[in-house]
């Protein structure tokens, strides 16, 4: 019998990826999802991917009474994945309270019914970002947690506090986080991808509908930092290597092959790369010519950083296999797909 997983955010960006994985690994995925930033047409291409279909449950998690009704009609769940969160580093500074309101009352709603349907094991969507700016770089799991730069930062820090206190104070909960880098690309079929809705706070699909003529120009928010170009460094992944991680991180919960109830992995490339790096690896594998300008830095923004992840190869036998261009060309497809079918309809 498969493994059933819940996987809340499922129709979002990673979360659909990891959805895809999921399935492909052998187990059963369903979905939560409030489509605040995602659409429902992604199940489909889901399906078209995988051959299944996953069931999508159109709900809220601050509406606790209404998950705990739908999480009492499948009390069968093995694992909960917890994607669903407002994710805009910017936005966040504009909207603080938003940000703790949702992101922090999902997860208190999601863990206190997982609790009450005795659901033990939880994989955490983390972030670099809970190392705020660090002192020393590479970062490992070990690096202090500086002040968070960000509301955004902040929430997935005091999430993560709350994941692992709540893991102390109940044994029979166990809990992974999984601190991203900055994923990017998109599946190989170029059927689901990143799609922010309005202007995008990530780099890459600035990049993307800049280079299919959406965008006039990209905005470089400052070239004035600390690094060899002066643009900010991060470290990129492939979205479907950082899919992958998740498929492992369950695997290892739900066989009980973790060393602690609560554990934590950093999943990067152990590679830096700054925003011009990233505009010529796009120019490289589009053919395309950007025309961008720099602007003023912008609030919430960290200076530089990337991850050190040999915890992360060791203990889950994890790495990325996806160099930056060949994430990027993954991008370039899915952006020319969807734009392309937009135009059809």
């Amino acid at each position: 019998m498969k493994k059933k997983i819940l996987i809340t955010g499922g129709t979002g960006y990673i979360g659909s990826h990891t959805t895809v994985e999921l399935i492909e690994a052998g187990f059963e995925a369903i979905i939560i999802d409030n489509l605040y930033n995602s659409d429902a047409d992604v199940i489909n291409n889901i399906f078209k991917i995988t051959g299944v279909r996953p069931h999508l449950e159109v709900l809220d998690l601050c509406d606790k009474e209404n998950l705990k009704r739908f999480i009492g009609q499948n009390k069968d769940i093995s694992a909960v994945i917890h994607f669903a969160a407002f994710k805009a580093v910017g936005e966040s500074v504009i909207k603080p309270l938003d940000y703790y309101r949702n992101n922090l009352l999902s997860l208190i709603n999601l863990l206190e019914v997982m609790k009450h349907f005795a659901i033990s094991n939880l994989v955490f969507s983390s972030s670099c970002t809970v190392y705020g700016q660090p002192e020393k770089l590479p970062v490992t799991e070990d690096t202090p947690l500086q002040p968070a730069t960000s509301p955004y930062g902040n929430t997935k820090q005091i999430g993560e506090t709350i994941i692992k206190d709540t893991t102390i104070s109940d044994i029979n909960v166990k809990a992974i986080s999984l601190r991203y880098f900055n994923p990017i690309g998109a599946h190989p079929s170029a059927l689901i991808g990143e799609l922010p809705r309005g202007i995008p706070e990530n780099l890459v699909p600035y990049l993307t509908q800049t280079g299919y003529g959406l965008r006039d120009e990209l905005k470089v928010f400052g070239n004035d930092y600390n690094t060899p170009d002066g643009s900010c460094i991060r470290d990129y992944l492939h979205v479907v290597d950082l899919a992958k991680a998740h498929v492992v991180a369950i695997e290892r919960l739900t066989a009980g092959r973790n060393k602690a109830n609560y554990e934590v992995f950093n999943l990067g490339t152990g590679r830096g790369v700054s925003v011009f790096e990233a505009i010529k690896s796009f120019e490289h594998v589009s053919g395309k010519k950007l025309k961008y300008k720099v602007v003023g830095r912008r609030a919430g923004d960290i200076e530089k950083i990337w991850a050190d992840p040999s915890f992360a190869n060791k203990e889950l036998g994890w790495k990325t296999l996806s160099s930056l261009d060949e994430a990027m060309k993954t991008a370039w497809d899915w952006e020319k797909f969807i734009r392309q079918k937009k135009q059809q309809l």
